[in-house]
């Protein structure tokens, strides 16, 4: 079981120069259309579900997550999201789910690509990139290395989003794995 206290195993903590050099031996991520590869709530205690689809909700994010329960949730913070390839390289064989994130998409989260306020369209649910950055933490060090946190954080490469982004939704509907990302134009 994986939960908020779980921590990673060192012996699959990447050096920086590793993380570095392997993140540019990947392909380009998708930039306009892309791919939903992993749904995500945390339940009490921060015990992840994986999900293989659910209805996103302007005002409960993920169904069941612990975004939703919080006191004065923040809606700049509603879903957290990674790209499927960066969260592979970082968890270097260990779960994805320790990240804690939403949702993994396969799709560019670099700034350039995803500005604050892009929309996507995500199965029926319509969801909007958000201004607040999405900063590794203490656990991010714990589950996955003090290397990876620099990787994620290191200013030549903190516009690339590696640690994500924050998402919020601004349309109801349901998603399901292996649904659609769309990047909807500027007017949608």
């Amino acid at each position: 079981m994986i939960d908020s206290r779980s921590v990673g195993d060192a012996g699959c903590f990447l050096s920086f120069e590793t993380l570095e050099a392997r993140r540019q031996n990947l392909p380009p991520a998708p930039r306009d259309t892309g791919t939903l590869t992993r749904v995500m709530s945390r339940g009490v205690g921060g015990v992840r579900q994986l999900l293989d689809e659910t209805v996103l909700t302007v005002q409960g994010g993920v169904p069941g997550d612990s975004w939703g329960r919080s006191r004065s949730p923040d809606p700049e913070a509603q879903l957290a999201v990674m790209q499927e390839d960066i969260a592979r390289l970082i968890a270097n064989g260990q779960p994805l789910e320790l990240s804690g994130d939403n949702l993994w998409l396969e799709l560019d989260l670099s700034a350039a690509n995803l500005p604050a306020g892009t929309r996507l369209a995500v199965g029926e649910a319509i969801l909007e990139s958000t201004p607040l950055p999405h900063d590794g933490c203490k656990k991010f060090r714990a589950r996955f290395g003090s290397d990876a946190l620099r990787f994620v954080a290191t200013p030549p490469l903190r516009h690339l989003n590696l640690r994500g982004i924050y998402l919020r939704v601004v349309q109801d509907g349901r998603v399901r794995v292996g649904d659609t990302v769309r990047k909807l134009p500027c007017d949608a």
